[in-house]
């Protein structure tokens, strides 16, 4: 079967080159076999597999298989052709190179795709190289079928009631099939469970052991001495390719026919990634399967931790309808039934711009604010240590079963260096461990480098902790602008405008930040140059989270610990010195911070959650919807020509740092549930209404509008686990500290026990507020007359300070009450710490790290392994022994008579030709 390019070859040399089927080979749709293609002639000099004849009319098929459906595509690698020579001959080179490695490309022509310009080189992997490259991977591959369960007790009827709502179909996704493992190795191909050797490996490894070839393929000429020319990721990123991607297991929405089976990405859209399974439990094998152990570990660990929020969510409602029933019944102990039945005139909060206002405005505020700090708020943020703790105890023993059940256990021991690493490192040293030479960067150029990436993110730190201090600086500006101009209407409105440009700038400067940090954080950790793929994954996660970690948690900082705290009096002495003296006229509501730093934490959480999963599945969809018109737009008649690996090419693609975005998201929001959980006792129910949705749109991202990522392997969830704990231990600190000074818990406990005369908090709100002489007013900063033409002697504000009375020695300056106040914030903060701290701490040792079940099952396979390893090796010398014997009878034959050894040759010819072929594999 000849065409035009390939006339003159020998077809043997080609390891795509079509034969016609045979009686035994795969059932063959004519309408999905195109023969071969004409390509141009520097592809054809590389014996790359032509895909279809010139002439031949091109139908749609929807295939994972090369033209003669018989190889299974591994790989597609997408480029167009253009004008720069070097490019072309680096793809050239590195697809020559590919060859070479074993593996069998094919081409499809520009013209048979939907734009008329796109190239695709599909690759695929014979089983040799398939092997060869997972032994040296050493990918764990069953040996023997785990030891059977035994089977539940009872009729038929009575099993089939029990069975569980939340469980996905088990008749469309069995469960996963149990086998004892051990790495692979070629001499003892012949003790592993291969019942097929299409099926043996999972798309997911097949594409893993293809990418690794990839990476570690040159694509110089082999004279080159340079050696930093290596890898799929450097013509990515020069444009010699457009993308790399494996395809996708045909479409979501094919039904099965002929009596096939459905496909796994239906099967995961089915019972996984649509609205209908959004309460079923997750086939997390079949997602590990698919794609691969990163992806399935992400949402092992997602599920997991939405599981554990149903316990703290219900806590919290439990708080939060305590609190509701205190607000209305607890008329001795809540404070703000003194706040709505008061007369009281409280100072102006501001300069000139701010009015008197009665104390009683501010009761719906402080009803609002009872509601979450009440006594049930202290046992709350105790439990929730408890319940942080215990999160990631159950978890480190979860990911030991998982780490068990997916052979992920000492991955990380196992893991090769970097491409870029060993192309970038300059000096060799011998391995202690391998004894072998590898490259290896001096102790010296790490500290430089480390150096050098510290001082910047330092610098970059400082620049957000700025642009919050800057948007307070900018609402005390334009503020004073507003007053300047003498305007009626701008005077009064000068509050709420702002605050709202206030804001928006803030989310301005969030937006702009973020992303020019995210490239500063990629650019530093390229410059660290870190050794292996997950020591560069877990570098570049500690430097995107401290800065989100200061972008989304400083202004909850400011409210909490920091805003009030500088403010001492009304007309406070040398207010307009200079612009970051008046920073400390920013002071809360009378009825405290807690109820601006619950609105604030609920916005933030609450309004990030709804935007990000909002244009999480918004976004890809109409860049998908988008991108598909076009192809279908530009060819008359493409409807047939929509191939697969197109229809995967015009999908979202998700690059190495994939899962980052959605680790942070889930990280971001546990410290909101952690942090400051005293403030808002609903948060957990939140974060659990939206990890429900959260998982369902990832699942149905994944699986419906993203081309299928790279399968990776992780021993765990990497860095994230350290700043879980890190959350965790800073949680106990943050919780004390609103409690005793953001929130009226201390001071109550306080006047309650010291200075109560009825034993009640009768009186509290008036101790807490002190008088000012509005007399002592300094020039200027009385109420505008034409905002409040009201005047009085003396006015209230919170603070515990001495009044301006005759005698009075200090004036407005703190009273005993203070240091009463202060000192038992301090103690109920070291108690707190300690105690919790302390419990935790026994918890977390009384626990252990893996199940003992595992730790069963783990010893059960050493022994297995190593029994295989026995046998192996008493094959091998049975081998040996078999063959020296032959040999010996043939060199004994050989030194007989002539007569003798004719008749001796016939017999051992005939003894022979009985025995089956000896296999020399072991």
């Amino acid at each position: 079967m000849e065409s035009g390019s390939l006339r003159g070859l020998d077809a043997g040399s080609l390891p795509g080159l079509l034969i016609e089927p045979e009686e035994n080979d795969r059932k063959i749709d004519l309408d999905t076999v195109r023969r071969a293609t004409d390509v141009q002639n520097n592809f054809t000099d590389l014996n790359m597999e032509p895909a279809m004849e010139p002439n031949e009319v091109r139908r749609r098929v929807d295939t994972q298989y090369f033209w003669d459906n018989k190889r299974k595509i591994d790989m597609v690698l997408a480029f167009r052709e253009d004008d720069d020579l070097i490019r072309a001959h680096k793809r050239k080179t590195f697809q020559a190179n590919l060859i070479s490695e074993g593996l069998e490309l094919e081409l499809e022509d520009k013209k048979h795709s939907s734009d008329g310009k796109t190239y695709y080189l599909k690759v695929h992997s014979p089983w040799d190289v398939l092997t060869r490259y997972a032994e040296i991977m050493n990918l764990k591959m069953p040996i023997k079928e785990d030891d059977p369960e035994p089977e539940l007790k009872g009729p038929p009827c009575c099993r089939s009631m029990v069975r569980n709502p939340f469980m996905y179909n088990t008749d469309l996704i069995p469960p996963e099939p149990e086998y004892f493992t051990a790495g692979f190795n070629r001499d003892r191909e012949h003790q592993f469970v291969i019942k097929s050797r299409e099926t043996f490996f999972t798309s997911a490894q097949r594409s893993q052991i293809v990418w690794q070839i990839l990476m570690r393929t040159r694509y110089s000429d082999a004279q080159s001495k340079d050696r930093s020319k290596v890898g799929i990721n450097r013509l990515l990123n020069n444009g010699a390719y457009l993308a790399a991607f494996p395809l996708h297991d045909g479409g979501y929405r094919d039904e099965a026919t002929c009596g096939e089976p459905l496909n796994d990405r239906r099967l995961l859209y089915l019972e996984w990634g649509r609205p209908k399974a959004a309460l079923k439990k997750q086939p997390l094998w079949l997602v590990r399967k698919y794609f691969g152990d990163k992806v399935g570990l992400y949402f092992a660990w997602l599920g997991f931790y939405t599981g554990m929020l149903v316990p703290a969510a219900l806590v919290g409602v439990f708080v939060f309808f305590i609190g509701l029933f205190m607000m209305n019944n607890d008329v001795n102990y809540n404070p703000s039934v003194e706040i709505c039945k008061s007369d009281i005139v409280m100072c102006p909060l501001c300069h000139k711009l701010c009015e008197y206002t009665n104390l009683s405005e501010s009761c719906f505020f402080s009803e609002v604010t009872y509601l979450f700090d009440n006594p049930a708020t202290v046992f709350f943020s105790i439990f929730m240590a408890f319940w942080a703790t215990m999160f990631l105890e159950f978890w480190k023993r979860r990911q030991a079963v998982i780490a068990w059940e997916w052979d992920l256990s000492n991955y990380e021991d196992e893991e090769d260096a970097r491409p870029e690493f060993e192309a970038q490192a300059t000096s060799f040293r011998i391995n202690p461990v391998t004894k072998e030479e590898e490259a290896y960067m001096t102790m010296s150029s790490r500290f430089w480098r480390r150096m050098a990436s510290g001082t910047i993110i330092i610098f970059m730190l400082s620049l957000v902790i700025a642009a919050v201090f800057g948007v307070i600086v900018y609402r005390l500006a334009v503020m004073t602008l507003f007053q300047q101009t003498g305007d009626v209407f701008w005077l009064k409105s000068a509050k709420i405008v702002t605050s709202i440009t206030a804001a928006t700038l803030n989310l301005i400067i969030i937006m702009i930040m973020n992303q020019f940090y995210r490239k500063v954080a990629i650019w530093l950790t390229n410059l660290e140059n870190p050794r292996t793929q997950t020591e560069y994954e877990d570098s570049f996660t500690f430097k995107m989270f401290s800065f989100q970690f200061v972008n989304y948690y400083s202004s909850l900082v400011y409210i909490a610990f920091f805003k009030n705290r500088f403010y001492t009096y009304p007309g406070q002495e040398d207010y307009d010195k200079n612009m970051l003296k008046r920073t400390q006229a920013d002071v809360c509501d009378p009825a405290g911070c807690l109820f601006e730093l619950c609105i604030q934490l609920a916005i933030i959480m609450i309004g990030k959650q709804v935007l990000s999963n909002f244009i999480e599945i918004l976004l890809p969809k109409i860049m998908n919807w988008w991108r598909a018109r076009a192809s279908l737009n530009k060819v008359e008649g493409t409807k047939e020509l929509y191939t697969r690996w197109e229809q995967d090419h015009d999908l979202q693609g998700l690059g190495t740092l994939s899962l980052f975005e959605e680790y942070l998201e889930m990280v971001i929001q546990y410290g909101f549930v952690t942090l400051f959980v005293a403030a808002f006792p609903l948060a957990p129910l939140f974060a659990l209404i939206n990890n429900v949705v959260e998982i369902r749109l990832d699942a149905y991202k994944y699986v419906t509008q993203t081309r299928r990522p790279l399968a990776q392997r992780v021993q765990d969830i990497g860095a994230w686990y350290g700043i879980l704990r890190g959350i965790t231990y800073l949680a106990v600190m943050f919780n004390a500290l609103v409690i005793a000074f953001t929130s009226d818990f201390i001071p109550r406990l306080v006047y309650w026990y010291q200075y109560s005369e009825t034993g009640t908090l009768e009186g509290y709100i008036n101790a807490t507020l002190s008088v000012f002489n509005t007399a002592d007013f300094p020039p200027g900063y009385e109420p505008d007359p034409q905002i409040d033409n009201r005047t009085y002697e003396t006015c209230r504000y919170r603070g515990y300070r001495t009044p301006n009375v005759t005698g009075e020695e200090n004036p407005y300056s703190t009273n005993m009450m203070y240091w009463h106040v202060f000192g038992a914030r301090l103690a109920f903060v070291a108690v707190f710490e300690h105690v919790v701290i302390g419990l935790t701490g026994i918890i977390a040792y009384a626990i252990p790290d893996i199940p003992g079940t595992v730790k069963l099952q783990i010893n059960r396979e050493r022994m297995l392994d190593r029994e295989a390893q026995f046998e192996a090796e008493m094959y091998r010398l049975k081998k040996e022994r078999e063959l020296a014997e032959t040999e010996a009878r043939r060199m004994s034959a050989a030194r007989a008579p002539s007569g003798a050894s004719w008749t001796g040759s016939r017999l051992s010819s005939r003894r022979n030709s009985h025995r089956p072929p000896m296999d020399y594999a072991g």
